[in-house]
């Protein structure tokens, strides 16, 4: 399954593009609300949540009884903003390649309270999929992964890590419905991911990583 891109984000790129391409200038004042919603096929509130995000970062300034305005040209997005709106095959190609980094490193790097760490959110994980608890299971999953990434003992590659997990999070609410059997199903990878990293084998550690992240939709 893979996760659509907010409607609103949609909107927000295609605006910048307009701005960007030189379509929109300025202080040029873009189409009414009625215009934009026929232009990009989505509802009003749709609209002014894009033409709010716009305006919050300079791009656009409303002017009641007037109207909206460019006010500058796009600002560079962050990092965590550009991952919203990616598609996932993309991000999970990304994370493919952080996560087998992260691994090999941990199984060269790791401590025994990282170990501690590793199976401590691997049985939060077991317990909430044998209590079906969605919301736990998802944070328990994400803990796990980012004790892996500070194992790896490789401040930069955390905090890659850790701006993946905004993008992780909002995948598991879009798959709301089947998360559990996910869950359930990756979780005898997770174990022998766990395991694979306290026997400091690097070769079944990249190559498990590599299975739960092409199975995980």
């Amino acid at each position: 399954m893979q996760p659509r891109v907010k409607l609103s984000d949609k909107v927000i790129a295609s605006i910048r593009e307009d701005i960007a391409s030189g379509k929109l200038k300025k202080g040029e004042k873009i189409p009414a609300e009625p215009e934009l919603m026929e232009l990009y096929g989505v509802g009003r509130s749709t609209i002014r949540e894009a033409i709010k995000t716009l305006a919050i970062a300079g791009t656009l300034k409303v002017q009641q009884g007037s109207g909206t305005f460019v006010t500058s040209l796009p600002r560079n997005e962050t990092l965590s903003q550009r991952l919203r709106r990616a598609e996932f095959q993309e991000i999970n190609s990304v994370r493919l390649m952080l996560e087998k980094e992260i691994t090999r490193l941990a199984c060269q790097n790791h401590t025994q309270a990282d170990l501690e760490q590793i199976r401590l959110h691997l049985q939060e994980r077991d317990l909430a999929i044998r209590n079906q608890q969605q919301q736990k299971c998802a944070d328990a999953d994400i803990a796990f992964h980012i004790c892996i990434a500070k194992a790896s003992g490789n401040k930069v590659l955390t905090d890659l890590y850790q701006s993946f997990t905004l993008v992780i999070r909002d995948f598991f609410s879009k798959r709301k419905e089947e998360n559990m059997k996910h869950f359930e199903k990756s979780h005898p990878m997770h174990q022998k991911l766990a395991a694979a990293i306290a026997a400091r084998d690097q070769k079944l550690a990249e190559e498990v990583t590599q299975y739960i992240l092409e199975n995980n939709y």
